[in-house]
């Protein structure tokens, strides 16, 4: 064996240097190099496995006001280096010391802007042992019992949503011939996964045709008479679906976005005539109506069982997208708010929102064991057909165990100890709404159906002037306005304290104004009403510091 030595002195200053030699290699491949390497790793991992939210709130900066450009300048190396540069433990103190003050402590019951929240702190010792384990999920021969525990998983969360027979579960849990569902990275994934199957079944084989992932969309297209096939979803929806409308060749110029009705739900008026405008269109197809259950910017619900009835009663695939919303059904008290969920013909969530686990965890279920047919793959060398492999039917190759996470995570939690994190989300959200509209510098603009909510500073005097105001001078308010939350958002982001995330929305001002809105997201358990006043608080602070003279 050849090895490669490298001078392990210094000339000038008699120093070891770190050595790439295969004994080196092997020795840090292996374990620790020495003791210092072990204590500092002891000193770190100790905190983090028994005081992770501690650990969070002393190391991990907030929202750090330094510029990113200063932070881009202290990374500007672009070579490999050959040799080892740094001991385990001086890595280790870096991480700590230098990397995490800059990163952003979305643990802080403060954090309420985006949907990335504390996590319980034993995800990380299943996360740990789910990484020391390093099973490959794609094939049997990589993970063996991993892919039979996903499979039964994938069975208890397709009964949560779609509500099938015992029977039904008893055919389907172990049936390598039947898929109930799969895992993915992320909720962007699992929708186009979704709306993969759904372009594959609708484009689907036939006579002189072999199918639309065969032969591509060009071919399907005149195999079946069409010049474009189209999404309809509300106004609301997720970027997500764009990019994977764009990646399936559809176009995301085909995605219809619906008006909304009073209650930021999709207009279902507007839908029916949607349909029928579109059904009477020659050569046009429609490849999914997407109903939301829980919209990324306000939370709300589309009114999925009737959405289900329109999709059913004109043969279109009805797809959820519940990222967000999924597992409110863990809640006896509110699950009534994805009522009709069950009719869809597939359903997303991330476990990495509101199941509460580590980054990643996307997951698409399907009502019909046999709709993932459609994308069904084989390898002479990795799943092989007739194997049981889960990677047959997958959009992803290699991937993580993360449904032993999430299956650890329900054992230790059950669905009543989600249910609890769930509704104190909704509740103390409700709890905000209700601060907010009290206060006379602030204006609901979208009241919490889940545990989101958006809302503007927008002084009293001046919401009595919009609301009398015409066209010219209602934009000229709003434009005023919109500046302030800006620069109100800005200031508090950097301030370090605490966050709330800032859209843009144009329902909840007349004839389709964009006003900008501060938004919340109540997941934090930690979070109280108090903590949320004291936001408001700070928020208040800033606006009377920075705009005393404000005319209103």
């Amino acid at each position: 064996m050849i090895q490669k030595k490298i001078m392990t002195k210094n000339i000038s200053t008699g120093q070891k240097k770190l050595v790439a030699d295969w004994h080196a290699l092997m020795r840090t491949f292996i374990q620790p190099e020495d003791d210092a390497a072990r204590n500092t790793l002891l000193k770190y991992m100790e905190q983090i496995l028994f005081g992770l939210h501690e650990f969070l709130s002393h190391n991990v900066g907030f929202t750090e006001a330094i510029p990113l450009k200063e932070l881009g300048r202290r990374f500007t190396e672009t070579r490999l280096s050959e040799t080892p540069e740094k001991k385990l433990a001086d890595v280790i103190t870096d991480l700590v010391e230098d990397i995490a003050p800059y990163a952003v402590n979305v643990a802080s019951p403060y954090f309420v802007g985006h949907m990335t929240s504390a996590i319980p702190f034993f995800m990380v010792h299943l996360k740990t042992i789910v990484s020391a384990l390093n099973q490959n999920v794609v094939k049997l021969e990589t993970s063996k019992v991993v892919s039979v525990i996903e499979k039964q998983l994938q069975a208890k969360i397709h009964r949560l949503i779609f509500q099938k027979t015992p029977e039904f579960y008893r055919e389907h849990v172990q049936n390598p011939e039947t898929t109930l569902g799969v895992f993915i990275e992320d909720g962007t994934l699992a929708n186009i996964t979704a709306l993969w199957v759904a372009r594959n079944k609708l484009l689907a084989p036939k006579a002189g045709f072999a199918g639309v992932e065969a032969e591509g969309v060009p071919s399907a297209f005149r195999a079946y008479g069409i010049d474009r096939l189209v999404v309809l979803v509300s106004a609301l929806h997720h970027y997500s679906i764009k990019k994977a409308v764009g990646v399936l060749g559809i176009g995301n110029e085909n995605v219809i976005a619906l008006d909304l009705d009073n209650n930021n739900r999709i207009d279902l008026p507007a839908l029916e005539n949607q349909i029928q405008q579109l059904q009477s269109e020659k050569g046009t197809k429609i490849l999914a109506v997407i109903g939301i259950a829980g919209a990324t910017e306000t939370g709300t619900v589309d009114p999925l069982r009737k959405m289900a009835g329109i999709c059913s009663r004109n043969n279109i695939h009805f797809h959820v997208d519940a990222a967000w919303g999924g597992p409110t059904l863990m809640s006896d008290k509110y699950r009534h708010i994805l009522d009709g969920i069950e009719l869809a013909d597939s359903v997303i969530i991330d476990g990495h929102k509101q199941f509460y686990m580590p980054m990643t965890c996307g997951m698409a279920y399907f009502r019909d064991p046999h709709h993932m047919d459609a994308v069904r793959y084989h390898s002479n060398y990795v799943i092989r057909r007739g194997s049981a492999d889960l990677g047959i039917k997958s959009l992803a190759g290699s991937r993580e165990a993360v449904s032993l996470v999430l299956d650890s995570a329900l054992k230790i939690m059950g669905t009543r100890g989600y249910a609890l994190l769930i509704e104190h989300g909704i509740e103390t959200a409700r709890e905000f709404a209700q601060e907010i509209t009290s206060r006379n510098l602030f204006q609901l603009v979208t009241p919490p159906e889940l545990n989101i909510l958006t809302y503007r500073i927008c002084p009293a005097p001046l919401a009595e002037k919009l609301a009398a105001a015409e066209k010219e001078q209602r934009h000229e308010i709003n434009e005023s306005l919109n500046h302030i939350n800006i620069a109100v958002q800005r200031m508090q982001r950097e301030a370090g304290k605490s966050f709330v995330s800032r859209t843009t929305l144009t329902k909840g001002a007349r004839n389709g104004e964009r006003i900008v809105v501060l938004r919340s997201v109540i997941m934090n358990p930690m979070t109280t009403i108090e903590i949320l006043r004291q936001i408001l608080d700070e928020q208040e602070k800033i606006f009377y510091s920075v705009f005393k003279n404000y005319d209103i």
